[in-house]
């Protein structure tokens, strides 16, 4: 199994990035796939959900209105699209899935760094 982020790196505020996930090793079309992040000295939050079909999503208060979250269950790939970037949003960016269904297993990606400055 794996997860392998892509399309971090650094930026100015009120830019753009987006973050790519690409995943092998399982049936990706039946995961939950979610992007977490943690910055320096701080717990690691959630930032976006997506469900298996991507019928749904989730996003944490900080991040509305600014990312958004898709997926593409023909290429086992989701995305986070990152717009009016915040020198707060600096983190290093986790994708992880989650199946909602026995035998409820998880995986998380190795990470990729996003660095919002001037």
């Amino acid at each position: 199994v794996q997860l392998v982020e892509s399309g971090g790196g650094l930026v100015q505020p009120g830019g753009s990035l987006r973050l790519s996930c690409a995943a092998s090793g399982f049936t990706f079309s039946r995961y939950i796939m979610r992007w977490y992040r943690q910055a320096p000295g701080k717990e690691r939050e959630l930032v976006a959900g997506i469900t298996s079909a991507g019928g749904s999503t989730n996003y944490a208060d900080s991040v509305k209105g600014r990312f958004t979250i898709s997926r593409d269950n023909a290429k086992n790939t989701v995305y986070l699209q990152m717009n009016s970037l915040k020198p707060e949003d600096t983190a290093v960016y986790y994708c992880n899935a989650e199946n909602p269904r026995p035998p409820w297993d998880d995986y998380w990606g190795q990470g990729t760094q996003v660095t919002v400055s001037s």
